[in-house]
């Protein structure tokens, strides 16, 4: 059902995760890399929203960075946001991420809100022209403030061809009118922690990037879609039915997704206690209760160093 690309399939968008002192915490945001691939991840990306890149100095992504690298070990692609201000430490970024071994870079715009896309459409110019990976851009306007539209992405491409995939961010119908109008030339990934996920493979997505909550689950949906089998698509319906309570829950902000989304992929890793970084949104008795009844009901993931849970991974 799934035309082939070169990058496709569901990557988990990390979690960073603190310790009480404030800082990354190393064992967790190993925890969660080696659990990612542990149940199938396709690939792993770090440094966009999710990853509460906003928050973090550069010297902190360089260490997720190097991190995430060196924890995924070559075993699946690795996709890095590159989220600065300027031409020039976008260029920078990019060029850290493809010597530290990433595989493709996932561009977000500018911080100026309100120019014309021919401006945006510049800058990503300038970057990509200057960057020796496949390019993706991050298409979310109702995240980020700004978004291109079809021609502005055909244009960029003939510009730079290395742009050659788009994190669009957006419902399923967008998606179909935006794969529909750029002529199948960019591989178009999903976003929005899932929602609407065999839609917008149905719609021609190559994979999604969510945060890790439900991953082992958008995997099989994954696999579902991507099968000939008679009974596969309503398999894929299934599954995505029984994890839509938990995206309605972790999707009504991004504030909400950082405070609970992330608590539910604690819990599913074992690990005791979740430190947010301010600014936050402090968590509610209620929402923990909630949290802890969804990471129940998917319960933990499989465990990397159970050699029977993930065949034919070696991890450092």
């Amino acid at each position: 059902m799934l035309a082939p690309a070169p990058f496709s399939g569901v990557y988990a968008m990390l979690y960073a995760f603190f310790d009480a002192a404030g800082a990354l915490d190393r064992d967790a945001m190993r925890t969660q890399t080696r659990a990612c691939l542990a149940n199938g991840a396709h690939g792993i990306a770090c440094l966009g929203l999710a990853t509460e890149v906003d928050k973090l100095s550069l010297a902190e992504r360089h260490q997720v960075l190097e991190w995430v690298i060196e924890d995924v070990a070559g075993v699946v692609p690795v996709a890095v946001t590159v989220a600065d201000a300027t031409i020039g430490d976008q260029v920078a970024f990019a060029g850290a991420a493809k010597a530290a071994g990433a595989d493709w870079v996932i561009l977000q715009p500018p911080p100026a809100r309100g120019l014309a896309e021919a401006e945006y459409i510049r800058f990503f110019s300038a970057v990509a022209g200057q960057v020796d990976l496949p390019v993706a851009i991050q298409n979310a306007p109702e995240y980020l403030g700004v978004g291109l539209t079809a021609d502005g992405f055909l244009a960029l491409q003939r510009d730079q061809p290395n742009v050659t995939l788009i994190k669009q961010e957006g419902p399923a119908l967008a998606a179909a009118e935006m794969i529909a109008r750029t002529e199948g030339k960019f591989a178009v990934f999903a976003g929005r922690g899932g929602l609407e996920l065999p839609d917008n493979l149905r719609a021609g997505c190559v994979g999604m990037v969510p945060a890790p909550d439900c991953i082992d689950v958008q995997v099989r949906i994954f696999q579902h879609m991507c099968s000939q089998r008679p009974e596969a698509e309503a398999e894929a319906e299934a599954e995505y039915r029984s994890i839509l309570p938990v995206i309605t829950f972790v999707m009504q902000s991004l504030p909400h997704l950082l405070c609970y989304g992330k608590r539910i992929t604690a819990a599913r890793l074992g690990l005791t206690a979740v430190h947010d970084r301010p600014p936050s949104l402090p968590p509610s008795d209620f929402g923990i209760a909630c949290a802890a009844r969804y990471a129940k009901a998917l319960s933990p993931y499989r465990q990397a160093r159970d050699p029977m849970a993930a065949p034919g991974l070696a991890f450092p």
